[in-house]
Formats: C-alpha cells, sequence, structure tokens
C-alpha cells in the first residue's frame, strides 16, 4: 500500500494573527475662577491663598489658589502666584494645564500660561498626593496688573485648563451591542397618562387623579402604610386635603417617572408677589418629605439652592 504523510495538526490549526493598541489622551475640562474685591485682598499675607470652588476633571478634584501676595517671601514684593492644585485623593496623576489671565476689555489679549504647547518637550506634569500643585510663584508682575486690562471693577477673572492623561488598551470585538438607558419611567408614566389599570382616585382639593396602588407604595412608605397596613386599604378613593393639586401632581410626575418636572413651572408662584416659600418647589419639598420620597426631597433642595444668593438673602432681610 502506498504511504501517506502523517497531517501536521499545527498546520491544520494555524490561528490568525491578534492585535491590540495602546491609547494615551486626554480628557479636559475648564473653570473660571472670579475674584471680586481684588483691593482687599491685598496685605492677606504672603502664602496665604484664595480658593476657588473644587472642579472635577478626568475622575478627579481640583482648585484654582490664587495668591495676592505672592506664595514665597521672596515674590511678595512684586508678583502675584496662581497655582492649580489637586484637591482630591489621587498618587501620580499625569495631567497637562493651562491658566489664563482674561483681558476685559474686549480686546482679546488674554495672559495664558501653557503646558499644553510644551507637553512635547517635558511631558505631562505628574502630581505625587492630594495637594500637589503645578503653577508659577512670578504669574504676573502686580503693578502692571493693577494698571492693565485684566483688572476691572475690581475684579480679576482666571480661567484654568486641565487635561488628565488617560491610557486605554482598544482591543477589537467580535461583537458590540449598544445598550440603551432604562425607559421605565417612560413606560410607567404612560400607565399615568392613560390611566389603564388605575385601582384608586385621589381627591385632592376638588380635583381626581387616578393613580395605582402597587406603584404609590412601592415609592412611599405613607402610601404603603395606607393600603397595606390600614384597615381602609381597601377603599379605591382616597382625600389628601392638605396639599394643592399642582403639588400632589407634580408629586405624581415623580412617583411614575422618577424625574423632576420643568424647571420653569417648579419656580412658578401662586401669585406675582409671593415669597420664595410659596413656589411649587418649595411646596413639593414639604410634600416629598411627608411622604417619604428622600430622592425627591433632595431635588427639591437642590433646586432651592441654586436661586439662594448673599443678594437675594440681603433683600429678605
Amino acid at each position: 500500500m502506498p504511504e501517506t504523510d502523517a497531517v501536521n495538526p499545527e498546520k491544520e490549526l494555524a490561528l490568525s494573527p491578534t492585535s491590540s493598541r495602546s491609547v494615551t489622551e486626554t480628557v479636559n475640562g475648564s473653570h473660571k475662577f472670579v475674584i471680586q474685591g481684588y483691593s482687599l485682598a491685598k496685605g492677606m499675607g504672603v502664602g496665604k491663598h484664595i480658593a476657588s470652588d473644587t472642579f472635577t476633571v478626568g475622575g478627579f478634584q481640583w482648585a484654582i489658589y490664587f495668591y495676592p501676595d505672592g506664595k514665597n517671601p521672596e515674590d511678595n514684593s512684586a508678583y502675584v502666584s496662581v497655582f492649580i492644585a489637586l484637591a482630591s485623593d489621587g498618587t501620580d496623576v499625569r495631567a497637562l494645564f493651562e491658566l489664563t489671565l482674561l483681558d476685559q476689555s474686549g480686546k482679546g489679549k488674554h495672559k495664558v500660561h501653557s503646558h499644553f504647547d510644551r507637553s512635547l518637550e517635558s511631558g505631562p506634569y505628574t502630581l505625587k498626593y492630594r495637594g500637589s500643585m503645578w503653577g508659577y510663584k512670578r504669574f504676573f508682575r502686580r503693578a502692571a496688573l493693577e494698571t492693565s486690562d485684566y483688572l476691572k471693577d475690581d475684579c480679576l477673572k482666571i480661567n484654568c485648563t486641565v487635561g488628565v492623561v488617560v491610557s486605554v488598551m482598544d482591543s477589537p470585538r467580535l461583537h458590540s451591542i449598544q445598550v440603551p438607558d432604562s425607559d421605565i419611567g417612560i413606560h410607567f408614566g404612560a400607565l399615568l397618562d392613560n390611566q389603564e389599570g388605575s385601582d384608586v382616585i385621589v381627591h385632592v382639593s376638588g380635583e381626581k387623579f387616578h393613580a395605582h396602588k402597587l406603584i404609590l407604595a412601592a415609592r412611599s412608605p405613607v402610601f404603603r402604610s395606607r393600603f397595606f397596613d390600614d384597615s381602609n386599604g381597601q377603599n379605591s378613593d382616597i382625600v389628601i386635603a392638605d396639599m394643592e393639586p399642582r403639588v400632589f401632581e407634580a408629586m405624581l410626575h415623580f412617583i411614575y417617572r422618577d424625574t423632576f418636572i420643568e424647571d420653569d413651572v417648579l419656580t412658578t408662584s401662586s401669585s406675582p408677589e409671593s415669597s420664595a416659600s410659596d413656589t411649587l418647589a418649595a411646596k413639593l419639598l414639604a410634600a416629598s418629605d411627608k411622604y417619604g420620597l428622600e430622592r425627591l426631597r433632595l431635588l427639591c433642595e437642590a433646586h432651592l439652592c441654586k436661586d439662594i444668593s448673599v443678594d437675594s438673602k440681603i433683600l429678605e432681610l
């Protein structure tokens, strides 16, 4: 019989070459810091700074530090200092920075100190720990600053851009499936709108609202107790006497959709001369607290805080 060559399994199972790619890029973000009352900040002392609010870029928090009398004794007589500081925990955070003193004359002649255009020369700057800073002890000569277009109405404006360096492995995928955002609120909201399957009518100051006991009970411990622990839980009609219909409607909107109603609706009041406590947001805050809707309570508080300022509190006083 003729001889046959043995089959080499390695040749039969030859694998396709694989590949991967490392991508290093920056996640960028900016923050504008307005310093009102520059002349009053002078004289606070060498090494003393005014800090901006913290802001988040690349998963880390940052803050701008402005030293009106300089950061170090040798510089206080002639220069102001500006630094960007890592304000959250982190080790060996690599980033690029840009500090810009904004020209307030409209001429666009901003004073820019940028690390971005020097990245090829020295690479990103590494911040070792919380409190590490990058910036300039001699950011601007004080005498020149006080006669320049950068200072207007005793106000300075500093813009900071941070680019946090991140590296990811980009490997080819056989399949990619885009998972949509949750739409459960849309479906529950449709139940509220078309009243399908509703089993309870809530009477609020003469208005009727059709709802579903299970949904109300699932969202609010007060409704849960009323429907399942109360001897009157089998009733298909309940009365709420201490709430306006518009407030209850807004609360129902949240219970079913888990979203806030529009901002322009929240700021409406019962009359043009009403106080802040008479806005829908304020009344919805009280309702959320009464019915145990913790997330709604926090949303209301956050919304009301946006409208609180020093000037508004002075006017109220």
